[in-house]
């Protein structure tokens, strides 16, 4: 059983140097957000090209390390046309390219509303945008990632659901995340909550994150590195195994200093799983 990391976690630094620090702790794959994790070439919308997926890319072939997803974290409901115009666009330039990396996967979170009032105006914009970047994954056999998160238009196994269902291409996959299905009310509930997802999405799931979830004692819940919380574990790895053995497991919410417990935490849960 392997398992990867959000590259940016080891320092935003340049792309060779990252693919070796990476290399250097064992992990034989990465989600690479570009923005975030690369400081030495300008990524941002129109800079991308074949040559320099190709070369990047390359540089983490080099070391043994897979790009399993590439991350493009940019809200796809924004009601200011300029800015829903260029976020969409970036989407669609990492689908373009997401081969030349050698990733399989582009994936975000769809946006956060900033006025619940208006979120039939945020649903038809996600419809349009979805429609935009299913046709551009379908053209280049790339896989969109969904991930829900607390705060966002789609923020649980059921408005994930709903979201399959007006998109059902093979295209549009889950980035299942427990600890975002999570808030101070589903936790106390969170058996329930991990069943339903699997339920729900389990044959659309693409990629996992790893992290925790700790309660604070006034009830906050706050994030901490896999296997330092409260999340149950041993169920998330038995369904996340029966639904998709073997699928990518990626690293989030941990330190440096935190990097081989969770690693080794994932291995053996995985294992047993």
């Amino acid at each position: 059983m392997s398992v990867g990391i959000l590259a940016h976690l080891l320092g935003k630094q340049p792309f060779r140097e990252l693919a070796a620090k990476v290399a250097a702790y064992e992990f034989p794959y990465v989600q690479l957000a570009l923005s975030k994790a690369i400081s030495d070439v300008d990524c941002s919308l129109g800079k991308i090209s074949p040559g320099l997926a190709s070369e990047i890319g390359g540089a983490f072939a080099d070391r043994g390390v897979r790009i399993a997803v590439l991350g493009c974290y940019a809200s796809l409901i924004d009601l200011d046309d300029e800015s829903y115009r260029h976020n969409v666009d970036r989407f669609k330039e990492h689908l373009l390219h997401a081969r030349h990396f050698g990733a399989p996967i582009v994936a975000t979170e769809v946006g956060k509303p900033a006025d619940r009032s208006r979120l039939s105006e945020y649903e038809e914009r996600l419809n349009r945008a979805l429609e935009e970047l299913v046709e551009e994954a379908e053209r280049w056999g790339v896989t969109i990632g969904l991930e829900a998160a607390q705060g966002h238009l789609i923020d649980s196994p059921e408005t994930m659901a709903q979201t399959l269902e007006r998109f059902p291409s093979s295209c549009v996959g889950v980035v299942i995340d427990p600890c975002n299905l999570m808030n101070a009310d589903t936790f106390t509930r969170q058996d329930e909550v991990i069943q339903t997802a699997f339920d729900l999405l389990g044959p659309r799931i693409v990629s996992a994150h790893a992290k925790d979830l700790q309660r604070s004692p006034n009830g906050l819940l706050i994030e901490t590195a896999a296997g330092l919380g409260e999340l149950n574990y041993p169920l998330f790895w038995k369904l996340l195994e029966q639904h998709k053995p073997r699928g990518f497991v990626t690293l989030e919410g941990v330190t440096e200093e935190q990097c081989a417990e969770a690693a080794r935490f994932v291995h053996e849960g995985r294992a047993q799983g």
